[in-house]
């Protein structure tokens, strides 16, 4: 028998792969996205609350949590095409002829609401074809496995070494890894670590296009920076600082759905919308395992550099104690006034 947790990490490489999986034993899921089978049809399809409202099949009350599941059945069998086109609203002026669908009653709404979490954490579209013809071997999950998954208490400290940086030459760096999750976080300890002085911290989601290409329509590249230089300034002033590099792109959507919540954003979407239209959650960051990682190396007190106030009660809910909330903020671009502009009026961030 496998463990819950190795469940989990099977049914999420299944996903990856084009496979199909079973949740719960309810039904059997197709992933719409990276399906194979050329023959495959569906008569019905999990899609998303949110895109049921792009589609007339749900009201904006309930898509209220937009990566609910909606059933939906088609007058015509669902071929992988159709659904791939059906699932993506950033081909939407590609394909903009749909329909008719119904939607259905859903029975399985646990198996559901797991299913369409595992497509997140698997970095791909939250659409399936339900029970396809020819089914396939599907790999099973419960609903119930994704709460061990979750569970940091895996996490370990698999690798440390010194590893000098630009902004400091006396800096540690940590590897982090856990039994069932392919995600590699990292911690960077700068200047000489003290339990008398609570560290300078931040916690940073890694940003592929800002971190490294340097794109302008975001400021995680900046932000990195000015991070490092502060806890190097720390460091030099008798103090010292983590930074932890979590394996989270997008705000926890994976890189792919990034880059189509940006196609959405050139469409005229802004980033909460963007992520919206997609059925994705436009928060999905696992904070605890932050909370972890500081566990980990022993720091239980930190002065986070932030203008998030969630990460603040994040950390905070997950047993780390938080004397102060440093401000963190960087001047905008023509590129990405707009991004700002939507983290204070519409995700609650602190800026001026």
């Amino acid at each position: 028998m496998t463990s819950p947790g190795r469940r989990v990490a099977l049914v999420l490489d299944a996903l990856r792969h084009g496979w199909p999986i079973s949740v719960d034993g309810a039904f059997t899921l197709l992933p719409a996205e990276t399906g194979f089978v050329a023959a495959v049809q569906s008569r019905t399809m999990l899609i998303s609350a949110a895109r049921a409202v792009t589609l007339k099949l749900a009201n904006q009350r309930e898509a209220a949590v937009p990566e609910a599941p909606v059933l939906i059945r088609g007058a015509e069998p669902f071929d992988l095409p159709a659904a791939r086109s059906l699932a993506d609203p950033a081909l939407d002026l590609v394909h903009p002829l749909k329909g008719p669908f119904v939607a259905e009653q859903l029975d399985q709404r646990a198996a559901a609401e797991a299913a369409m979490e595992l497509a997140r954490l698997a970095g791909i579209l939250p659409a399936f074809l339900v029970d396809p013809q020819p089914p396939g071997e599907a790999q099973a999950v419960g609903a119930a496995d994704l709460t061990a998954w979750k569970d940091t208490a895996s996490l370990r400290i698999a690798a440390r070494a010194r590893l000098p940086v630009a902004a400091c030459d006396d800096t540690e760096i940590a590897a982090f890894r856990s039994a069932d999750d392919l995600r590699e976080h990292v911690a960077l300890v700068i200047g000489a670590q003290s339990g008398d002085r609570a560290p300078l911290v931040r916690l940073h989601s890694e940003c592929l296009t800002g971190d490294i290409l340097g794109s302008l329509k975001c400021d995680c590249g900046p932000q990195l920076d000015a991070a490092l230089e502060a806890m190097a300034d720390e460091a030099r002033c008798g103090g010292w600082g983590v930074l932890l590099y979590l394996r989270q792109e997008g705000r926890g959507i994976g890189l792919i759905n990034k880059l189509r919540a940006y196609q959405l954003q050139d469409q005229g979407f802004d980033t909460v919308d963007a992520n919206t239209r997609l059925g994705l959650p436009s928060e999905a960051r696992d904070f605890p395992v932050a909370a972890r990682m500081l566990q980990l190396l022993g720091v239980g007190s930190v002065r986070l550099m932030t203008n998030n106030p969630a990460k603040v009660e994040a950390l905070r809910a997950a047993g780390v104690t938080v004397t102060q909330r440093v401000p963190h903020q960087l001047p905008s671009n023509p590129h990405n006034a707009g991004y700002l502009a939507t983290k204070r009026d519409r995700s609650g961030h602190l800026l001026k």
